[in-house]
């Protein structure tokens, strides 16, 4: 997963547990933004406190969070992912609704209905729990497509229209969703277009040796899951936080030649002989984004050909669409992104 380092100014994002990377040379970039990134960055050490490792979850979490992007999680059961996102919500005192999905779920389960008052006799709108900062979409592909997709135009325009009327979301406003990778009976795939929608897709997995033997500790010492507040997690950023952050994240310079770089990568995608449908203009958007925060995130007050680097694999290993055959010869995404940024020159 992502890893937001100690020392300012590192970059690196890995999918396997890996030591901090070292700081950058002295002369590296002053660090971007004040006291908005050090209470941003307060808030991995506030998940730590009930969440061992999972560092990288927790980085590309808040990342996302700076550009109003959404998550999907893909863990095997027991690996934390509702713990995690559940910790994240209060140590950012963000309102936080968690919806389980099952095969019998209905759209005004999600979005609210409208309801008759007895009392009065009038119509109401009561909202559903897609009203809050950060939606937990525990196992989504358990509920058919027509329940996932009351999820659609929330994830892209932050609203949702009922019976014509037109209702905002709160901000900021997160879906963060999870699936199992390994159990598809009785499961829905996530169409194209709402995998689209997601800015990372981030692959949760097993803790080390000394990690597991950690958590196995904390729970000896009474650990409460279930109660993050009980068991230490306190707000050490606030909506006011994020939005001074998002505002200095937008800030953040790019040069045409970083930009020709992503597209060159975006591109690459569409013309791999192993892919059969690549990354869309959104998904370069997305890129884009995710470099701005990872950037921001890192102290630089610019992207570098680094930044982008280290976020495109979450950002575009669910926008590919392998060749079947290739698939059946265990082909990934991942492999396939591992190609592109080998072959696709960086600018100096």
């Amino acid at each position: 997963m992502a890893d937001i380092p100690e020392q300012p100014g590192a970059t690196s994002w890995s999918d396997q547990p890996a030591p901090v990377p070292p700081a950058p040379p002295a002369a590296s970039p002053a660090p971007a933004g004040g006291d908005a990134r050090t209470a941003v960055l307060a808030v991995r050490q506030e998940v730590a406190k009930v969440v061992v490792g999972q560092e990288g979850t927790v980085s590309g979490l808040v990342a996302a969070l700076l550009v109003n992007g959404h998550v999907l999680l893909e863990g095997v059961p027991g690996v934390a992912k509702t713990l995690v996102v559940k910790a994240l919500a209060a140590s950012l005192a963000l309102d936080f609704k968690r919806l389980q999905f099952t095969p019998d779920l209905m759209p005004s389960d999600v979005i609210g209905q409208t309801i008759l008052d007895a009392s009065d006799g009038s119509f109401r709108f009561r909202p559903g729990p897609v009203f809050t900062n950060l939606l937990l979409a525990d196992e989504i592909n358990r509920t058919p497509p027509k329940t996932q997709a009351a999820l659609l135009e929330a994830m892209e325009e932050h609203q949702i229209t009922i019976e014509g009327q037109t209702r905002a979301l709160p901000d900021p406003y997160v879906v963060v969703a999870t699936q199992n990778p390994v159990e598809y009976e009785g499961t829905y795939p996530l169409p194209e277009a709402q995998l689209d929608r997601f800015l990372f897709k981030l692959q949760v997995g097993y803790p080390t040796a000394e990690q597991e033997q950690l958590v196995l500790a904390r729970h000896h010492q009474g650990l409460d899951p279930h109660d993050v507040v009980a068991s230490g997690v306190r707000a050490v950023a606030g909506p006011a936080d994020l939005a001074a952050a998002r505002a200095e994240v937008e800030q953040v310079g790019v040069e045409d030649n970083v930009l020709a770089y992503a597209v060159r990568l975006v591109r690459a995608t569409r013309d791999s002989p192993s892919v059969s449908l690549g990354v869309s203009p959104r998904g370069a958007a997305a890129l884009l984004r995710a470099s701005k925060a990872w950037a921001w995130l890192a102290g630089s007050p610019f992207v570098t050909p680094d930044h982008v680097k280290a976020v495109a694999k979450p950002t575009l290993r669910h926008r590919l669409i392998l060749r079947p055959e290739l698939e059946l010869e265990g082909a990934t995404p991942d492999g396939v992104l591992d190609g592109i940024l080998a072959s696709v020159p960086a600018p100096k």
